[in-house]
Formats: structure tokens, C-alpha cells, sequence
């Protein structure tokens, strides 16, 4: 039998990625990545849909993740590596697994590349209008294209300081917005601000609880992103303490920056006060502290947003390209790398395809460029289940071969496994109820599963013709013949 190739280790010179991320940007990584664009922008809509009681939905998706990212930070502690869940699913789950989970994750990642490059260019075009959208677009992109091909380490250092920017909003936002509930701050409408407004307009659940699920459909895409940091670990210093640090800190990071900052919002203002709808949560609530020019003041920090899940994304999309590459599951020159260590093609040909979406955003919104986004909006749970699954049989073949290297454990192992992976069937179940507006749940979710089931067909065509292509090269001796899976599924029915 002869074994895959194994992928070139992380931080050794010229022959791939290098550990060029330090201590302090998967740390500042690690928080950031659980901050996007749609906490400051999306999650007015989900106040004015469950009232305060919106505050169980955060609860209930942010309780998913960290059962999800405790999942991931097993494997990825045991194994650190650029294609995270998508290496871990290949492992467990076999080669169509991790191609599909690869590929789809990828696809998410460059459509997001342009709905944030278009986020970011109306807040740019409002503030300098002689620049038109599209140029702001295309500025933004080339300036971050051109930060990611330096090295690994320019990118941890923009996002270092775009998720300080970030944390430092969110935290200074708490504590001033806790101060004025409490009385403390000065010139704070002491009629409107308080722990009232959780019960007073209509109850803690004005519409109800089921609310509380239409909630969750509307923020649960808001927390993609707190897995960037386990595939930004294969390139620190030192990956397992990395992966270790920011699984262990998941739970205060979202307990802090989202239930923290929702509740803030809702105790200082009604839950139906119109200025909610009309400016979004954070801009009302910071004008409701007497906080001047509070909409140019969120604008910034929404632009930071979205330039940090740019970054992010462009970096993420080239590394999950890099690492399908280096599987043999997407076109070699993805693999490769240039003396830095960057690997400039999966970059190039990711931030390719963000482009053509920026493209397909200006010439047609509301077709093309509508289903590139509904297409994409359920991979965040699909890679969650397939995180799940792989989990399930990763755990004893490590238990196997490498027991020591599990320093993270999932919890009550088996059993909350699987009850997080019937928790996201439900979720997805639950969306195909929702059918209001061109991207309601039920279309986003059938759209996606029309992508998957076409990434899922090409995976098993791969395979299957795949396999005996490399069987025919290394009889011949030019080829390697994959390493078979039977091992490991003989493991998972031990």
C-alpha cells in the first residue's frame, strides 16, 4: 500500500506555508473572528422580528458554536493544518468528503469577498462621493489582494489591528452603555434606558416563542468566521497551543461580544423604538447616549468590519485552495508557494473569482448576484454537520494512533456530538419553512443544497475515475495511488 504525500510542513523555508503568524495575531484572530459585518448591520432585523428575546436566539446559535468549535479544535489540535474541517472530513469521512466540504467552504468565502467589498464601498462612496462605488470596490479588493501576497505576516497584522479596532468598539460600546443603564452616565433619557425595556413593550417575548427560531435563522450567518482561526494555526509559531487557546476562549468571546453587546442595545432602548429599524441597533443605541455623529462613528466601525472579513476571507478562501491543492483535489499550481511562503496562484485565482462576483453585484443584483448569496448561505451549517461527522470517527482513530495529542476533548463525547448535529438538521429543517422574500430560508437553503449536490457529484465522479487513473500512473511510475479508507472505516465500526 502505498501512502498519500505528505503535505509540507508548516514553517519550513521554501518548501511551504511558514509559520509567519505570531502569538498575538491568532489571539487578536481567534477574538476578531467571531466579530463580523452582520452583528452591527443584521441584528436590528433580528430586535425588531423576537424583541428581547433575540437574546435566546444569540444564546441558542452561539451555544452551536461552541459546541461546533470545541468539535474542530479536537482534530485541529491533534492535527494542525491549513484545510482545517475540510482535511479532517478527507481523513474520516473519505476523499468526497473533504473535496466537497473544501470546495463549497471556498465558494462561500469569494462571494463573501464581494458582498463586503460592496458593503464597504457604499460606506467609502458616502463619505468621498467623486469616487464611484465600483472604484471603491475595486481599490479595496486590490489593496487587500496586495497585503495577503506579502506574507502570511502582513495579513495577521492588518487583522490584528482591524479586529483591535473592533474589540475596542465593542468593549468601550458595553461598558459606556452599562454605565448609562445603571444611572451613572450623565444625559441619558432615564425613561427610555433601563432593565425594563426587557419586559415592558409586549413582554420579554412580544411575538411569541417562536420567535425565538426565526431569530436564530436571521443570525446564525453572523457567526461564520470563528473557525478562521484554526486554519490560521497551521501557520503560528506554535499551532496546537494556538488552536488550544482560541477553542478554550470561545465561550467568553461570544458571551461578551455578542450576548454582551445585544443586551446593551435592548436595555437601552425599546425593543420597538423606530430609530432601531431606521438607523440600525448600534447607531440608535449610541444616539440615545448623546454620543455625536454616533452613525459616522458605527460607519467606521462597520467599515473596519468589513475590511477585517475581507482579509479574512481572501485569506482563508487561498489557504482552503492551498490545501486542495496540496490533496490533489483542485490544479497543483494551487500548492505551490513563492519564497515567502505565500501561496500566490490560490490567492490570485480566489481573488479572481471575488471579482467576478463584485462584477455580477453591479450588472445584475437581483439574478445572478442574488444567487451567488443564496447559493452560499447554508454552507456555514453544512460545514458545522460535516464538522460533526468527522469528529465522530476522528476521535477514535486518534485514540488509536496518537492519544496523547488530544489535549482538547469535545464534552460527553459521543452523545453532545450528536446532539449538535441534530440540533443543525433542525436548524436547516426549520428554514425550509420560511418562505418570504427572494432569499428566504427555504430558498437559501435549496440553492445551497442545489451547489452542494453539484460539488458532491464532481467529488464522486473524482473518485471514482480518479482512482483508477492513479492506479494506471503508478503502475506506469508516474503517480501515487491514494491512500485507501478502508482503515478508517474499519476503525469507525470497531
Amino acid at each position: 500500500m502505498t501512502s498519500q504525500p505528505t503535505p509540507t510542513k508548516t514553517g519550513d523555508p521554501g518548501s511551504g506555508l511558514q509559520a509567519g503568524l505570531k502569538n498575538r495575531h491568532l489571539s487578536m484572530i481567534a477574538i476578531g473572528g467571531v466579530i463580523g459585518a452582520g452583528l452591527f448591520v443584521g441584528s436590528s432585523t433580528g430586535i425588531a422580528t423576537a424583541g428581547p428575546g433575540i437574546l435566546l436566539s444569540y444564546l441558542l446559535v452561539g451555544t452551536l458554536v461552541v459546541l461546533v468549535m470545541r468539535m474542530l479544535g479536537e482534530m485541529s489540535a491533534a492535527n494542525p493544518t491549513s484545510g482545517s474541517f475540510s482535511a479532517h472530513a478527507d481523513r474520516a469521512l473519505g476523499r468526497w468528503a473533504g473535496f466537497s466540504i473544501g470546495w463549497l467552504y471556498w465558494f462561500f468565502w469569494v462571494v463573501v469577498l464581494a458582498v463586503e467589498a460592496t458593503a464597504g464601498a457604499k460606506i467609502l462612496e458616502g463619505w468621498i462621493p467623486a469616487v464611484p462605488q465600483w472604484g471603491w470596490a475595486l481599490i479595496v479588493m486590490v489593496v487587500l489582494t496586495a497585503t495577503n501576497l506579502v506574507s502570511v505576516g502582513s495579513y495577521g497584522e492588518f487583522e490584528f489591528w482591524f479586529a483591535g479596532i473592533k474589540v475596542v468598539a465593542i468593549g468601550a460600546f458595553i461598558v459606556i452603555g452599562g454605565l448609562a443603564i445603571f444611572g451613572v452616565l450623565p444625559g441619558v433619557d432615564a425613561d427610555k434606558a433601563g432593565l425594563g425595556n426587557l419586559t415592558d413593550h409586549g413582554g420579554f417575548l412580544p411575538h411569541g416563542p417562536g420567535a425565538i427560531l426565526t431569530g436564530v435563522l436571521l443570525v446564525v450567518f453572523s457567526f461564520m468566521g470563528s473557525e478562521i482561526a484554526t486554519l490560521a494555526a497551521g501557520e503560528s509559531e506554535n499551532p496546537q497551543r494556538a488552536v488550544t487557546k482560541s477553542t478554550n476562549s470561545i465561550i467568553w468571546r461570544i458571551g461578551v461580544f455578542y450576548l454582551g453587546s445585544i443586551l446593551v442595545v435592548v436595555t437601552l432602548l425599546p425593543w420597538n423604538d423606530p430609530s432601531i429599524a431606521d438607523k440600525g441597533s448600534y447607531v440608535a443605541a449610541l444616539g440615545s447616549l448623546g454620543i455625536p455623529h454616533a452613525d459616522q462613528v458605527m460607519n467606521f466601525i462597520v467599515l473596519t468590519s468589513v475590511l477585517s472579513c475581507l482579509n479574512s476571507g481572501l485569506y482563508t478562501a487561498s489557504r482552503m485552495a492551498f490545501s486542495l491543492g496540496e490533496r490533489g483535489d483542485a490544479p497543483k499550481p494551487f500548492a505551490r508557494v513563492n519564497s515567502r511562503g505565500v501561496p500566490m496562484t490560490a490567492i490570485l485565482a480566489s481573488v479572481v473569482f471575488g471579482f467576478v462576483a463584485v462584477f455580477f453585484n453591479y450588472l445584475s443584483p437581483d439574478k445572478v448576484f442574488l444567487f451567488l448569496v443564496n447559493s452560499s448561505g447554508a454552507v456555514a451549517l453544512f460545514v458545522w454537520l460535516a464538522i460533526c461527522f468527522s469528529q465522530l470517527r476522528m476521535r477514535k482513530i486518534i485514540q488509536r494512533e496518537s492519544p496523547e495529542k488530544l489535549v482538547v476533548k469535545m464534552w460527553l463525547y459521543p452523545y453532545l456530538t450528536w446532539a449538535t448535529a441534530a440540533l443543525i438538521v433542525f436548524v436547516l429543517g426549520y428554514m425550509l419553512t420560511d418562505t418570504k422574500g427572494e432569499s428566504s430560508g427555504r430558498t437559501t437553503v435549496l440553492l445551497s443544497l442545489l451547489v452542494a449536490a453539484f460539488v458532491l457529484a464532481i467529488a464522486f465522479v473524482r473518485q471514482r475515475f480518479g482512482s483508477d487513473q492513479a492506479a494506471v500512473q503508478d503502475a506506469t511510475g508516474h503517480g501515487t495511488v491514494p491512500e485507501p479508507r478502508d482503515e478508517v472505516q474499519a476503525e469507525v465500526g470497531a
